[in-house]
């Protein structure tokens, strides 16, 4: 059998086919998001957030706290209430009375959580192993009992013991609940661990799973999608990858990864990708990077000069997907490694035409100038270097037609 026969062979085994109909993303921006350390969102942006998500068409936004009361219920309850086509899931800790603040919104689902690891049943809750499992079984009970659909969050599940971690999913699958989430709380794993892990806890335990993934090491994206591999069918995500710390996975990045990187398109409207990103960045008070992948402003501004060739003859040379597929603008600028060809394109979009000889003398006259200003030139500065070089250009014609 040849090498690459080998190749194939093994990667069909060590995953599941991904069917796109099968993969949910619960958003959870307006939780998780929220809990990015000094971001907070006005009531009146989380109903236009969630309306958002909900256009975009993610499957289910994890809408906030009941419990805590307030504003914060009040917004829960408007957001359950606007028939949106998308479920409205609340978080709560798995006690009768979260739950039952999440029933007084109106949610059609919770998320019920509560720690798995040893650390953090050791110091934080102080309590045992034996009744972690308990305090989880009756929470899906109680939830069950009012018709929710129940995902058990193990938070800090990357850090449990796997033996109790399986004990844990099964007694949650054995109470009723729907699905178990696989909480990444501190971003420790790589996609390789992540595949393993996951793909235990579904072949052993048989329980849909949903990914959590932080980003404390850059790996949220890629252990999201590993999870996926492994037979997880939700995700959780954030817009703009808000969170605590390193924040999580990032809705827009995860779906475009998906879709261009794992051919599964899910089927959203990814051309408001844009639109909400810088929506919630505004209303988070967190700027949206230029680098930011897939709605990042520099996606589509291209300067040098062998790639504008490329683009400009076929965009697929330097381009994955269109720019309006998530909202943006092609853009070409003027810089160091900008050339004769996009000299040419940027001044005929500015209205002036030139000649392939001008635009070569024009495009290091340009370079030098980017060079000393250490960054592109401005349009109104493209212009005006443009009209001296061409009155430079007309003295000289002048100077050397006079008559001696």
């Amino acid at each position: 059998m040849r090498e690459l026969d080998l190749f194939t062979d093994f990667s069909k085994k060590a995953g599941v086919e991904i069917d796109p109909m099968d993969i949910k993303i619960d958003d959870t921006t307006l939780r998780d998001g929220e809990q990015t350390a000094g971001v907070v969102f006005a009531n009146d942006e989380k109903i236009h957030i969630a309306k958002m998500l909900d256009k975009v068409g993610v499957h289910q936004i994890e809408s906030g706290i009941p419990a805590m009361g307030g504003d914060e219920k009040d917004a829960i309850k408007k957001i359950a209430g606007l028939g949106l086509n998308c479920s409205v899931l609340a978080w709560n800790r798995p006690v009768k009375s979260d739950i039952e603040a999440s029933v007084e919104c109106g949610v059609d689902a919770v998320a019920l959580s509560i720690s798995s690891s040893d650390i953090h049943i050791e110091h934080k809750l102080r309590k045992s192993r034996e009744w972690v499992l308990e305090t989880m079984k009756s929470g899906v009970d109680f939830a069950k009992s009012h018709n929710l659909y129940v995902s058990v969050n193990a938070e800090d599940a990357s850090r449990s013991d796997m033996e109790f971690l399986l004990k844990f999913a099964r007694t949650a699958r054995d109470a009723g609940a729907d699905r178990l989430r696989y909480c990444d709380t501190l971003g420790i794993l790589d996609p390789f661990e992540t595949f393993m892990r996951v793909k235990n806890i579904i072949d052993i335990i048989g329980i849909d799973l949903e990914m959590h993934t932080h980003n404390d090491f850059g790996m949220a994206i890629a252990n999201a999608i590993a999870g996926i591999k492994a037979g997880a069918i939700y995700v959780n995500t954030t817009v703009n990858g808000l969170g605590e710390r390193a924040g999580n996975a990032a809705f827009e990045e995860f779906v475009m990864a998906l879709k261009y990187v794992e051919n599964v398109d899910m089927g959203f409207n990814t051309t408001l990708f844009r639109n909400l990103s810088e929506y919630v960045a505004r209303a988070s008070n967190r700027v949206l990077p230029t680098w930011k992948p897939i709605v990042g402003g520099n996606l589509f501004v291209h300067e040098i000069e062998s790639k504008v060739s490329g683009i400009m003859a076929d965009p697929l040379t330097y381009e994955l997907f269109k720019e309006t597929d998530v909202g943006l603008k092609r853009e070409y600028v003027l810089g160091k490694y900008s050339g004769v060809n996009t000299t040419m394109y940027k001044l005929e979009t500015l209205g002036y035409k030139i000649s392939k000889e001008e635009a070569s003398e024009l495009a290091e006259i340009v370079r030098n100038r980017t060079v000393a200003s250490k960054r592109a030139l401005f349009d109104s500065e493209i212009i005006d270097t443009y009209k001296e070089f061409k009155g430079s250009s007309k003295k000289e014609k002048a100077g050397t037609g006079r008559k001696k």
